[in-house]
């Protein structure tokens, strides 16, 4: 029954591959997930429509005895609020359907998949986890400049001695 979930969810999946990175641009937002493995701490910024998460040739590596060799994956999905934004959901397993031996936690939960909220921390496995955040950039909206605002004068050094000539006089 699980694998079967595993895969409507992935079917329902819908690219908008046309304008990928403009539509961050548009939204101003960034998703930023941060990975805890036995290597340490790495960032991921997240721009593409899917990932794939696991201990091998996987878009985005975990460094653990314990996590499966394609443990999740991460599906761009788009909102429904006609915003051009999107959020990114989380499902136990490769793209076609096999889950994780050892599935997800998500904020305490096992849960087959999630769609990530700021915040939510997904574990794979013993002191392997995740943390997604999505970043919104408010404090600069985005507004046209007016090039003809700035005025910049050039002064020739050779200009300033006429101007002493004619302060001496």
């Amino acid at each position: 029954m699980a694998r079967n979930y595993t895969k409507q969810i992935l079917i329902n999946y819908t690219t908008t591959s046309s304008n990928d990175l403009s539509m961050a641009a548009e939204t101003n937002e960034s998703h930023l997930l941060i990975i805890e493995d036995d290597q340490g701490r790495k960032e991921f910024v997240l721009d593409r429509p899917l990932y794939s998460i696991g201990r091998r040739e996987c878009d985005i590596t975990l460094v653990s005895q314990f996590v499966s060799r394609r443990h999740a994956t991460l599906v761009r999905l788009p909102r429904d609020d006609k915003s051009h934004s999107y959020y990114y959901r989380i499902v136990d397993g490769d793209a076609k359907g096999k889950p994780s031996a050892n599935g997800l936690m998500i904020n305490g939960r096992r849960i087959p998949a999630h769609d990530l909220k700021n915040e939510d921390e997904v574990v794979f496995g013993p002191q392997v986890r995740a943390i997604y955040y999505l970043l919104r950039d408010t404090a600069r909206p985005m507004v046209e400049i007016d090039a003809t605002e700035y005025d910049i004068t050039l002064i020739n050094p050779g200009m300033t001695e006429d101007i002493d000539e004619d302060i001496e006089d």
